[in-house]
């Protein structure tokens, strides 16, 4: 099975841009022969990469501005806003992983999740996953996750589980999805370099599985220059956002392609799901080298709601 991992910008905080450029990039990539293609963290309509670069407290104004613009840019899932997506999936017959901003129409209509979407080769999503703990500055636009999305997921082309960028940090997340019989791992993230790469090829090892990292690649260049504050945010025109570094890694280690260093395009590696099984014969954490008896892990994968409604 071919899998491409997608390495080029969204047009950052547009969303309708953004949509038809990744529905372009999935035809492309299926004409390329690929069977599964995965996005980014939060790449519909890009990363908050805001909130890294405005100083706490003298920024507040000017995140309150930027938050506005995410949050009418972002998909709301509940009201078709995958739509487009499931229809590109289902057109080509290609499973779709992809990292977006999600708008809780549902509950408040206004807070956003760190999302993630698989989308079956038949047009159906079959998980949606909100990252469980922003990170630092990240709760400035992200609320918490739930579990109801820690889930490994049969698709056209093996299990497949997600963990967003630092949830990769996180033992007990990682053990719920190895214990579910995973494939492949899918770990969009905006994080990148030695460190990260390292995580990824532990991961491998750890659970047995395919991993794929991915984080988008940006360059300073990409930004349109009506962002606000984009003089103050970018003021460096020939720098890197972020270098991509996409990779990934079969089951119980094993650099098979990447990383994707300051580079756009498609990562494309060929693997076999199967690998993965087979590959836990010598290490298998949630199987025959777990000791239930000693650790035992309860996951809640209840839907959280605020506020219950009974007519």
């Amino acid at each position: 099975m071919k899998l491409c991992v997608i390495q080029e910008p969204p047009v950052y905080l547009d969303l309708t841009k953004s949509m038809a450029r990744a529905c372009k990039l999935i035809a492309s990539a299926a004409k390329d022969g690929a069977q599964l293609v995965i996005f980014p963290e939060a790449w519909f309509p890009g990363y908050p990469t805001f909130v890294w670069r405005l100083a706490p407290g003298a920024g507040m104004s000017k995140t309150d501005e930027l938050y506005a613009l995410l949050q009418v840019n972002a998909i709301d899932r509940i009201n078709g806003g995958l739509d487009p997506l499931r229809e590109a999936a289902a057109e080509h017959g290609v499973v779709v992983v992809l990292g977006y901003n999600e708008l809780d129409s549902g509950m408040s209509g206004s807070t956003l999740f760190n999302s993630c979407a698989v989308i079956d080769a038949d047009g159906s999503v079959v998980n949606n996953h909100r990252k469980l703990m922003p990170t630092n500055p990240e709760r400035m636009v992200w609320g918490f996750g739930d579990a109801s999305g820690l889930r490994v997921v049969e698709t056209a082309v093996g299990r497949i589980g997600t963990l967003i960028c630092w949830e990769n940090y996180m033992p007990l997340a990682r053990f719920a999805l190895y214990a579910q019989d995973i494939d492949i791992l899918c770990a969009p993230t905006w994080d990148s370099g030695d460190t990260w790469l390292a995580t990824m090829q532990h991961i491998a090892r750890e659970g047995g599985c395919w991993v794929v990292g991915c984080a988008t690649s940006l360059e300073v260049a990409d930004i349109p220059k009506d962002v606000p504050f984009y003089d103050e945010l970018f003021p460096n025109a020939e720098d890197w956002i972020n270098p991509g570094d996409a990779v990934v890694y079969r089951p119980f280690g094993g650099q098979v392609a990447g990383p994707m260093h300051q580079e756009k395009g498609f990562l494309l590696a060929d693997i076999d799901p199967s690998e993965a099984r087979a590959s836990r014969r010598k290490f298998d954490a949630s199987g025959h080298y777990a000791r239930p008896d000693v650790f035992n892990l309860s996951v809640n994968r209840g839907a959280v709601q605020p506020a219950t409604f009974v007519d």
